[in-house]
């Protein structure tokens, strides 16, 4: 099932349906469902699908013509996708002018030694203990995912950018909902850093 808040922020930032939706970066395919659900034309990929209906192709290598598509969502996925500017350039040709790109992001320069520290304890809360320092669980996510200074850069191109507002993350990195109410209580006391963003691109 889709994460309700995650679906109530993509809801709240698309045109109603029917419209056609890419959704980029969709795993297994569970908040395509949900938007299908509710009325909306979906085309999911991921180049890694994981799911039966989420098509698997990287979005530099999309194939649909221009302006094919009327909104399009990334939800923890920017970060990922290789070639950045090539894709995001891909991505403003399928989308029609004025289409909303609806964003939930990382911020991998926010991710530091206190988050890191923290992830792993509450991973080890539940069993699941890493052999793995925080210093060096953030080195290795700052050496392969694209910050998000990089990314509003590379949006800057094609798509008119809002604000990001910033929130928790890490309860959602294979932790669960229930880990969300302590990770606001730590970001709102200064003892953890904010490492999502959220934020709403329009395609010029």
């Amino acid at each position: 099932m889709a994460d309700s808040d995650v679906l109530a922020f993509v809801r709240a930032n698309l045109p109603p349906p029917p419209v056609r939706v890419l959704e980029v970066g969709a795993g297994e395919g569970e908040l395509a469902a949900a938007l299908a659900v509710a009325g909306y034309v979906v085309t999911a990929i991921d180049p890694e699908p994981r799911g039966g209906d989420v098509h698997g192709v990287a979005l530099a290598d999309l194939e649909a013509e221009p302006g094919t598509f009327q909104a399009a969502v990334a939800i923890r996925s920017l970060h990922h996708v290789h070639p950045l500017a090539q894709s995001l350039e891909r991505l403003a040709e399928v989308l029609r002018s004025g289409a909303p790109l609806v964003i939930d992001e990382m911020d991998v320069v926010a991710f530091d030694d206190r988050a890191a520290d923290w992830w792993l304890r509450q991973q080890a809360v539940l069993g699941r203990a890493r052999d793995v320092s925080p210093q060096q669980l953030v080195d290795e996510h700052r050496a392969h995912l694209h910050p998000l200074d990089a990314i509003v850069e590379a949006l800057a191109a094609w798509f008119d950018l809002g604000a990001a507002v910033r929130g928790p993350w890490l309860y959602r990195w294979d932790l669960g909902a229930s880990f969300r109410d302590a990770e606001e209580r730590l970001i709102s006391v200064g003892q953890l850093p904010a490492v999502g963003a959220r934020f709403v691109a329009v395609r010029r």
